[in-house]
């Protein structure tokens, strides 16, 4: 395949819970590549996001990158150039063209265009952004099984009542982010 024709979409999942990693993807389609019902993630339901997670796999080139709950911590900026990177790295070819979903400025190993809900217009964004999404899900799935009392199998450790209900009873374990909480609310999880 000739560099020139690489398009690379990228998305990301797991930016806004108060629990977890941050997940990124990318991913190249190739031409005349056929993914009927393929769609902006969130618009998806689990059981078609999972169909497609599926023939993404089998029919594109892609790559995952995660950054942790500790690089998280460090500001989010930090986090998502951390993953993009990384998923590119994993993805072992070079892009004629990034899209990015959204607008971050991001320091990036090759330069990008940033397009806002790029996951509903750009196929390749699309793609990453299901790759991402079911994911970080299945990461937070059997993160509970090592932490059972918060329900991350349910809210992947997003802000629910759920889970402000769990963390009064239980306070916070390692998988919470406490500075980016602080950063983004100016309180700490366990003073909810």
């Amino acid at each position: 395949m000739e560099e020139t024709s690489i398009i690379i979409g990228a998305d990301e999942a797991g930016r806004g819970p108060w629990a977890g990693p941050l997940v990124a993807a990318v991913c190249h389609i190739p031409p005349n590549t056929r993914l009927p019902g393929l769609n902006d993630s969130k618009k998806l339901s689990k059981k078609a996001r999972e169909k497609l997670f599926i023939k993404i796999q089998e029919k594109t080139l892609l790559g995952i990158g995660i950054s942790e709950v500790s690089e998280v911590e460090q500001g989010m900026k930090h986090a998502l150039n951390l993953a993009y990177n990384r998923a590119l790295e994993q993805i072992g070819v070079k892009p004629a063209t990034l899209l990015i979903d959204g607008s971050d400025k991001l320091d990036l190993k090759y330069p990008y265009k940033s397009i806002i809900k790029g996951d509903q217009k750009e196929r390749c964004i699309m793609a990453a952004s299901i790759i991402a999404k079911v994911t970080r899900d299945e990461i937070m799935t059997k993160l509970a099984i090592l932490h059972p009392v918060y329900g991350f199998e349910s809210h992947k450790g997003y802000g629910t009542r759920q889970h402000r209900q769990n963390i009064e009873k239980h306070g916070i374990c390692v998988l919470h982010r406490q500075n980016f909480y602080i950063e983004a609310w100016g309180k700490r999880l366990g003073d909810l």
